[in-house]
């Protein structure tokens, strides 16, 4: 007979205090990377380069088409700059906080997965600094939207770090775009989620006006976008692997520094001698233990010395006896 599959224990709901501290650390680790990996410049510029002459070549330079059109019309280019400077830091937390409350069953593998290619992103900006096009010389026809609208905005020169804090932030990680990356993440999620056709609108719609954006203000190349969003795809692959590795890692801590208590077993009133059914303890019977003593009628014995009767198995047996002692 087959035995029967136990189906595994659901994980328990994450708890707010556990999930807050968890994603601030991976946020921190990742803008630390970013600062630590800065690159050489020369090289960041090499390759960029090399990635806006593919792009010639492949005839996909769809960036410079883009920024033109924002550097000439600012009431395009200003919305623009602001959505480049604030969107990914609103409505990333947004959706992870809106998946946290409405969706927990989805909630842990969506963290995983954004945790996941967000790390996948640090090791592209390790491997391969980037120069963005707006950094490149001015003979390759780009312009700074978020130098020449910075009057109408709190950024600076330097990318869209506020004022004064342009040494906090890494201008030369521009492959992969996590904007893009993110940005599709949001909206995947909202559009599988979203129960109104409008939301699930905005899903499709968010992904495609940040690759608008981002190669409009000349903050990426297109392939930067492409690279964004083959990481989320490589996160979203490795998502449920990290998800059982990491709770395989949280079972065995518990196991480890989480004391339980022995279970306290029922006492023996045996004490390992073998009782007959109906004693509780060996030797002591209770008033249930024989039914035919119970029901047996209560009155005085026949007497000794009454004859039983000739035709019953009884006087046969008895007259047998007293002929088998005469002879």
């Amino acid at each position: 007979m087959p035995h029967a599959t136990t189906a595994p224990a659901p994980r328990p709901r994450p708890r707010w205090w556990t999930e807050l501290p968890l994603l601030a650390l991976v946020y921190a680790a990742y803008s630390g990377g970013r600062l630590l990996v800065r690159g050489d410049v020369s090289t960041a510029v090499d390759h960029g380069l090399r990635i806006l002459n593919l792009e010639q070549t492949l005839r996909i330079n769809f960036e410079h088409p883009l920024n033109r059109l924002l550097t000439a019309h600012s009431w395009i280019g200003i919305p623009a700059d602001f959505a480049y400077a604030s969107l990914h830091y609103l409505i990333t937390p947004a959706v992870l906080i809106w998946m946290f409350r409405r969706h927990s069953q989805a909630y842990r593998r969506a963290r995983t997965w954004l945790m996941t290619s967000t790390m996948l992103g640090l090791i592209g900006f390790t491997l391969m600094p980037t120069c963005p096009p707006r950094l490149l010389a001015a003979g390759h026809g780009f312009v700074d939207t978020m130098a020449q609208y910075s009057s109408h905005g709190w950024w600076g020169t330097e990318a869209s770090a506020p004022r004064g804090m342009g040494g906090m932030t890494n201008q030369y990680a521009a492959m992969p775009s996590l904007h893009v990356g993110w940005a599709l993440w949001c909206g995947i999620l909202i559009w599988r989620h979203g129960r109104h056709p409008l939301v699930r609108a905005a899903g499709i719609a968010y992904p495609l006006i940040t690759v608008f954006v981002v190669m409009g203000t000349a903050n990426h190349y297109f392939l930067d976008a492409v690279a964004g969003a083959a990481v989320m795809g490589f996160g979203a692959l490795l998502a449920r692997p990290v998800t059982r590795l990491a709770n395989k890692v949280a079972d065995a801590a518990k196991a480890r520094f989480v004391r339980v208590s022995p279970a306290t077993d029922s006492p023996d009133v045996s004490a390992g001698c073998k009782t007959s059914a109906g004693e509780r303890i060996p030797g002591q019977r209770t008033s249930s233990a024989d039914p035919t003593d119970a029901a047996a009628p209560a009155g005085p014995p026949a007497p000794a010395d009454v004859p039983a009767p000739a035709g019953s198995a009884a006087g046969r047996a008895a007259g047998g006896d007293t002929a088998a002692a005469a002879r």
